[in-house]
Formats: structure tokens, C-alpha cells, sequence
């Protein structure tokens, strides 16, 4: 049987594409094995969100060509999307796909393991119009189950390579969201994440369906227990969305809305369609219709244009917000995006000088959210076992230890007693 290893770099949506397509070479009848070992294909899902996602991306691949000189490699993903030829150019790359044809990479990874040369199946991304449905076929192993329902993103941000990586909004049919789901839920998930690139534009290419629709069609499942969101931009939380949340009781109570920055100026220079206000006002709204809810978010510090002044106003701003948890990341500039070429780029060393600030911030705000719910009681559904204590996540994205008698990918009722790494302690 033909051996293949797969390994992913970047965002949920990304994993979730790697595991649709380690089905598709179980269907083929290939062995999964773990990357670091000896197979006859090895995949590559790259990222290019920041320059250490292509970094790694390359030495990843130069990893699998160490481990076997005569294995076919195939490298899909952002990075091969925006950057074809660079990907072409590394010694014993032998397919490059990018954003689509995920679905035929077996065929693609065959013909080159027949034919010499390097196949080249990235194509314009810009004017791609279908959703790429992928069924699921087996398991993905973890305990919390991605759907990826839709793709591409139309936002433009000054600084984010995604959009010309991934091209326009196309969404996953609702049939086809119920159909993914609910094999997920046979599988034996107790909470599935619905993931996409622009999130909150679900459905927009499909007429009168929203995101909220998505989010009925798999609340409608019996079995499931908790439903999560992925990443959402905030002007895109409907009202409709909002009741949701707030009324249904398997609606997991946490949103990642990415704010970027702190600072109407540096909103303004990325392109952001938002101000702070607006900002606050939907995290006063949000709070006051589902209490308890987490709110984490995205942080992009040193700018171009962000002087010391304005960096101390994203400081203060996000000071005043609830933040549930951080995701803080120096700014790093994507060729062909315009902030890559505007002036006043602030040197490396100021960035990382802001990345250690905002991260104490983060630190400071992720505690004290934490400290909130210690001596309360909350369902967890537990993930991962190591060295005699489980950890899992909570509904509104609290982590929590304990060394009591629970299993991986079952829940429990735990009482948070304390502070314990990132997250708390928790006690049956």
C-alpha cells in the first residue's frame, strides 16, 4: 500500500482542507503516516499570511525531500497560490495546486509519479465562481470537528495577501453544510466549528442565505452539542446571528472578531471598514445580550505609519475592552499588497518592542477573564491527555486542566477552583 504524509501550516481552514484531503488518498488507497516519516507522497499545505509561514513552508518541503529523494511532492496552499514559480523552483517539488483542485491531487501526485517535470494546477484564483466541495471520508483526529463552508475573501485589507490567494466569496450549499455535518456527528464529534475565510459573507453568492441559515441547518442536527464559529469580522454579526447566540444554548458563547488595531488612523491605512467606536459599541452589545460570552481577537502591531502615538492608542483601546484572549502579530509585509509599499515601515526591532507590550496586555486582559468564572461551575468537553492531567475547552473558550477521571472527547461538568497556565484548574 502507498504511503502518504500530509502536514499543514496556518489557519483552521487549512487544516480542514488537509483533512479533506488525506480522505481523499484513503479512498485512493493510500496509508496516512505522520510527516516526519518515510512515505512515497508528501503534502505541504502552505501559509503565507506572514513571511515565518512561507519560511516554514519552504523548509518543510526541503524536509520531505531529506526524508526520501524519490517521493513525490506536492505543495498546496496560499503560499503556492500568490508564488507558483518560487514554489516550482525548490528542488523536488513535483506538483504545485494552491487554493483548488484540492480534490484531484490524488490524480495530480499519480501522473507526476509516471511523468517528468513539475505540474503546475494554480491557475487564476480571481475568477474562480464554485465553492470546491470536498466530502469528508473518515475521522480527522481530534475531538472538535472544522467545516469549512465557505472561501475566498472580497475585503481587500492593505496588508493581507488573502484575497489575491483565495479569490472571491463562493459558499458551501446549505444541503451540502447539513450533509458534512451530519456525517461528523456520526463519526462521534461533540462540537463542530464552522470555518471559512470571509466567515461572514456565507451565502452571499447564493441569494437569499446567510451565515445565520448555516447556523440552523446544523443546530437542526440531533446529536450535536456544541456549535462554534470561526474567525468573524465584526460588522458582520448580524442581528439575526446575535439572537442565536444569545437563545440557543449549544451556540458556543465566544466570537473571534479581529480588531487589527486600536487606532482609527492605522483602521483607516489598513483598509479596515470599521472605527473603534463601532468596535466597542458591538462588544457592549454582544456582552449585554449573551453574558459570559469570550471575545478574542487579532492584534497587528508596527504598521506602516504607526507612530509611538498611535501605538499607545491601540494600547489604551484595547485596556478598556474584555478581551477573552489575544492573538498578537508584528506587522510583515506581503508583496503586492499596498501597505507593502507605503512609507514610514517601522524597523523590526520597534516591532517586536510593541509585540512584547501588547502580549503583556493580553496576558493581563486573558487573566482576569479567566479569574471571573473561578468558582463557577462549566460543561467542558475535554481534548487532549498528557502526563496524567486532560485539558479541554469550555463553551466560551476558557481552557481547563484537571487530573480527575475524565476521557478525551467526552464532557463534563468541572468547577473552575484556579489559575493554572493559560487557562484554569478545574475539579469534578
Amino acid at each position: 500500500m502507498p504511503k502518504a504524509a500530509l502536514t499543514t501550516l496556518g489557519c483552521k481552514v487549512n487544516q480542514f482542507e488537509t483533512e479533506t484531503m488525506e480522505g481523499v488518498f484513503r479512498q485512493r488507497g493510500y496509508a496516512i503516516v505522520p510527516f516526519d516519516e518515510a512515505a512515497d507522497v508528501y503534502v505541504i499545505n502552505t501559509c503565507s499570511v506572514t513571511s515565518l509561514g512561507e519560511k516554514k513552508s519552504r523548509q518543510l518541503i526541503r524536509r520531505a525531500r531529506r526524508l526520501n529523494e524519490r517521493a513525490v511532492i506536492a505543495v498546496t496552499g496560499c503560499y503556492a497560490q500568490v508564488a507558483p514559480e518560487e514554489i516550482r523552483a525548490i528542488e523536488g517539488v513535483r506538483v504545485v495546486l494552491g487554493t483548488k483542485e484540492r480534490a484531484a491531487i490524488v490524480d495530480h501526485v499519480e501522473r507526476a509519479a509516471r511523468e517528468a517535470g513539475v505540474f503546475d494546477g494554480t491557475g487564476d484564483i480571481m475568477h474562480a465562481s464554485e465553492f470546491e466541495d470536498i466530502p469528508l471520508f473518515g475521522a480527522p483526529a481530534r475531538t472538535r470537528a472544522f467545516l469549512k463552508i465557505e472561501e475566498g475573501c472580497e475585503n481587500f485589507c492593505s496588508f493581507c495577501i488573502i484575497p489575491y490567494a483565495r479569490g472571491p466569496v463562493r459558499s458551501r450549499l446549505l444541503k451540502s453544510v447539513r450533509r458534512e455535518a451530519a456525517k461528523l456527528l456520526a463519526m462521534g464529534f461533540k462540537e463542530i466549528v464552522l470555518t471559512g475565510i470571509h466567515l461572514g459573507c456565507y451565502g452571499r453568492d447564493l441569494g437569499d442565505v446567510t451565515l445565520a441559515d448555516a447556523v440552523r441547518a446544523v443546530l437542526s442536527l440531533p446529536g450535536l452539542k456544541r456549535l462554534r464559529l470561526g474567525s468573524l469580522e465584526s460588522i458582520e454579526l448580524s442581528d439575526d446571528l446575535l439572537a442565536l447566540l444569545a437563545q440557543e444554548e449549544r451556540f458556543a458563547g465566544h466570537l473571534h472578531l479581529p480588531l487589527q488595531a486600536g487606532s482609527d488612523e492605522v483602521l483607516r491605512a489598513m483598509n479596515r471598514h470599521y472605527d473603534t467606536a463601532k468596535f466597542a459599541a458591538l462588544i457592549e452589545r454582544v456582552e449585554r445580550a449573551v453574558p459570559g460570552v469570550a471575545i478574542s481577537t487579532d492584534i497587528i502591531v508596527g504598521f506602516p505609519g504607526e507612530t509611538q502615538e498611535l501605538f499607545e492608542e491601540s494600547l489604551a483601546f484595547v485596556e478598556r475592552m474584555n478581551f477573552a484572549r489575544m492573538h498578537v502579530f508584528p506587522y510583515s509585509p506581503r508583496r503586492g499588497t499596498p501597505a507593502a509599499a507605503f512609507a514610514a515601515q517601522v524597523p523590526e526591532a520597534e516591532k517586536k518592542a510593541r509585540v512584547h507590550r501588547m502580549q503583556a496586555l493580553a496576558a493581563k486582559k486573558s487573566e482576569a477573564f479567566h479569574a471571573a468564572f473561578l468558582g463557577t461551575e462549566m460543561p467542558v468537553l475535554f481534548e487532549t491527555e498528557r502526563e496524567g492531567v486532560t485539558d479541554g475547552l469550555t463553551a466560551n473558550y476558557i481552557r481547563v486542566y484537571t487530573d480527575a477521571p475524565v476521557r478525551t472527547g467526552d464532557i463534563h461538568a468541572m468547577r473552575l477552583v484556579r489559575l493554572y497556565r493559560d487557562g484554569v484548574w478545574g475539579e469534578i
